[in-house]
């Protein structure tokens, strides 16, 4: 297997901090980005060096705010800088909330999308003149279940975002594909536990909206409830980390466009082997189906 500079975003806590290790354990050289990594994370940043350090991986912490164009682009030059080349990138780095739709303000949910969507776009920014460059690299993007399959209610800001991102994904992975440039979307489906996703969620700040929908107070709590029995007891998100590290050591152009990876079953999986169909015939119809891999170069 090949091993690959990669840059993981959103790697402090959960399916991020996951996939940084199992990367690493597969020998590749892995800088597991984040916010405050002298302040809030630098402990961290040492379990990390740390847990490298005893296995023999190679594994690095850096600065990296998506909510900064400044942030991304000095990341992405000093991985360049370090090691001459950037290989992949794993578009990770997210944020849910959850609440009435209605009680978040539209600058609240700005703040959703500028995370989940304008986060990836600034983190490309930086990235693809470096793949570009050298006609070849691999983008791989984390996004849910949400997109193509049932969810609750209460979640809708951040649903919009991600299917925002995932829409993106896919429009990018016919403009980079004569670049050389190969295109992943991973496809993780709800966990009830292993990570911060649930505790860390933000809310609306709009309290009197909020107490206007009481007559659904103990819904969410019960659907959580019922996702937790549903899950199977070998459901584990590092599952999906194991998942993105396999599909990342396959050699290009072999690797799947979408990979769905969920114990409860919401549907995405049987909707996602209809659209993946219908967008490789419409493809073909238009005259586009060259676009539908990267172009190799011999």
């Amino acid at each position: 297997m090949k091993k690959s500079v990669i840059l993981v975003t959103g790697a402090s806590t959960g399916i991020g901090h996951l996939t940084t290790r199992a990367l690493a354990a597969q020998g590749h050289v892995v800088y597991a980005s984040m916010r405050d990594i002298a302040g809030r994370n630098a402990a961290r940043v040492r379990e990390l060096r740390d847990w490298g350090f005893a296995g023999g991986h190679d594994i690095r912490a850096i600065e990296l705010d998506v909510l900064s164009q400044a942030s991304a682009d000095e990341a992405v030059a000093t991985i360049v800088g370090e090691q001459g080349r950037l290989d992949v990138v794993v578009h990770n780095a997210g944020h849910l909330v959850v609440g009435p739709t209605e009680a978040f303000t539209p600058e609240e949910m700005v703040k959703v999308f500028d995370t989940n969507v304008l986060g990836t776009q600034r983190v490309n920014k930086a990235v693809l003149p470096v793949m570009r460059g050298r006609q070849s690299g691999f983008v791989l993007w984390v996004s849910s279940t949400t997109v193509r399959g049932g969810f609750p209610p209460f979640m809708g800001p951040y649903a919009a975002a991600k299917a925002a991102m995932d829409s993106l994904a896919v429009t990018m992975s016919y403009e980079l594909a004569r670049f050389g440039i190969e295109t992943s979307i991973v496809v993780p489906g709800a966990f009830t536990s292993g990570t911060a996703h649930f505790p860390n969620a933000g809310k609306p700040a709009d309290a009197a909206t909020v107490a206007a929908y009481a007559r659904y107070d103990g819904l969410m709590d019960r659907v959580g409830a019922k996702l937790s029995a549903l899950m199977p007891a070998h459901a584990d998100p590092q599952a999906v980390a194991d998942e993105i590290a396999r599909i990342i050591g396959l050699p290009a152009g072999e690797r799947p466009f979408r990979s769905v990876i969920d114990f409860i079953d919401d549907g995405a999986g049987a909707v996602t082997e209809v659209a993946e169909r219908v967008r490789e015939a419409f493809a073909a119809r238009i005259g586009i189906a060259d676009l539908l891999e990267p172009a190799i170069r011999a």
